[in-house]
């Protein structure tokens, strides 16, 4: 038995963990609650899901359960309802149903009411829920990113008064300091990066629509931006699909805020699929990657081009791993991207389904395995149609990619380069899904910009 996340009982006899059989990020996509005596190693099953679950919480009676449960494509990502579910076993209950939002990390305050952090509108939030009256109540809500580790969704940690917490904060003016204090009142306490200054131009939230569906994301100017000039624009997808664009202080690897720097506006979209407006918002693109997800972005696009001097002929295209398929998908659906870079991308979801370490995320979303709905995983595999690419498309991946495997990228970079279109393809050595290396995840911005700068300028 494999445990990927645990609490303590409050008497301290038993373990709340969510485990599976086996071991590896793939069987977390199966796992199921289970309790585990602290005294003698009996385990006992609590719940098994019909998806993924994550973060199980110990009520402060010791007689409840409660847990994230939804639609989640990558372990450490999370989103979904918020479930209770006895510590004896049984059906579990939907305490947030149809909620607009997607909670990440949840904290018992007393027998009847928890506080969760919650993704929303591509913002960070924190609520309180009362279990006795289903009552919802906002606490904060920021365009900031609060954490307690360097990955993941929101997140905080409490105090023993249950009312102190401390977080990590970052914005994408402010990059990450230590604050601590009561929830939404926090006051920094450390200053250690107080003399680093952003290097790109301002963000600001965008809406859209496409059909009935509200979309949001973050569109990025310029720096320096005249509004008597026109601008070339690079769309970045986010991974996942079950993930988000935020606007914290960026990350060390696939740093796009770079492009602002170049002279570009960024747009940093969150089509169905994605965490923020709810766990049918999330489940959208079950059996539709590459359909739906992608005339939300191109809708997008558009609201931008409409209201904003960026030039029409000089947009491209970018995003790594679910990024990285919709970047592969994008070049064989149209030919309004100028230029394109895949960063460990899929092209072919049929012969992906035997490579990658992480298979058993696929079937809730195409609803069979590929064995048995072959045609499902054509339908939206960019290798499908090839034929029409005529984008010059750069393609980026790590050498061992358990993923988004590296002979995913060399298939399509391969079908390009046969068929004329102009393309390249760096393998980076040693590297897997999340490069390590400084020089790799420099060079990696580096090439993506050269290219950008070589067909959109």
């Amino acid at each position: 038995m494999y445990v990927y996340q645990y609490d303590w009982s409050p008497d301290g006899r038993t373990f709340a963990a969510i485990a599976a059989h086996g071991y590896g990020d793939s069987n977390w996509y199966v796992a199921q609650i289970y309790t585990l005596s602290s005294e003698n190693g009996e385990l006992k099953p609590v719940y098994k899901p019909s998806l993924q679950i994550a973060v199980p919480r110990w009520s402060p009676d010791g007689k409840t359960i409660a847990f994230i449960g939804g639609l989640m494509s990558d372990e450490g990502s999370i989103g979904g309802d918020i479930f209770t579910v006895s510590a004896a076993g049984g059906d579990a209950r939907n305490v947030t149903p149809g909620i607009p939002a997607s909670p990440s990390w949840l904290y018992w305050e007393s027998p009847s009411r928890i506080l969760f952090t919650e993704n929303v509108d591509g913002q960070a939030g924190i609520s309180r829920i009362d279990l006795s009256s289903g009552k919802i109540s906002s606490l904060w809500t920021s365009a900031s990113v609060i954490s307690t580790e360097a990955w993941g969704g929101p997140e905080v940690s409490l105090a023993a008064d249950r009312h102190t917490s401390a977080v990590i904060q970052d914005s994408a003016t402010h990059p990450p300091e230590i604050w601590a204090g009561a929830i939404g009142e926090w006051k920094q306490i450390t200053r250690i990066n107080d003399g680093i200054r952003p290097a790109w131009g301002d963000l600001k939230s965008l809406h859209w629509s496409n059909g009935d569906l509200k979309l949001q994301g973050w569109l990025m100017y310029p720096i320096n931006y005249d509004p008597a000039k026109r601008y070339p624009m690079v769309v970045v997808v986010h991974g996942g699909p079950a993930g988000d664009a935020h606007i914290g202080w960026p990350e060390a690897f696939f740093n796009t805020y770079d492009l602002s720097a170049h002279g570009y506006f960024v747009l940093y979209p969150n089509p169905r699929g994605s965490f923020g407006q709810g766990e049918k918002f999330t489940a959208a693109n079950v059996k539709d990657f590459g359909y739906g997800d992608f005339q939300d972005i191109l809708k997008g696009v558009d609201e931008v081009v409409k209201t904003l001097p960026v030039d029409n002929n000089r947009i491209g295209i970018t995003g790594w791993s679910y990024g990285g398929y919709i970047t592969m998908w994008a070049v064989t659906q149209t030919n309004r991207f100028r230029a394109a870079v895949a960063g460990a991308g899929l092209a072919n979801y049929q012969s992906y389904y035997g490579q990658n370490d992480i298979d058993e995320w696929m079937p809730p979303y195409f609803g069979a395995t590929v064995y048995d709905d072959p045609a499902a995983y054509a339908r939206s595999s960019p290798i499908t149609f090839i034929k029409n690419v005529k984008t010059p498309t750069l393609v980026l991946v790590g050498q061992y990619d358990g993923e988004c495997p590296m002979p995913q990228s060399r298939e399509f970079w391969w079908a390009l380069k046969t068929l004329g279109v102009s393309t390249q393809l760096v393998i980076y050595p040693g590297e897997g899904h999340e490069f390590l290396q400084p020089d790799h995840r420099r060079d990696v911005i580096d090439r993506l910009t050269a290219w950008f700068d070589h067909y959109l300028k």
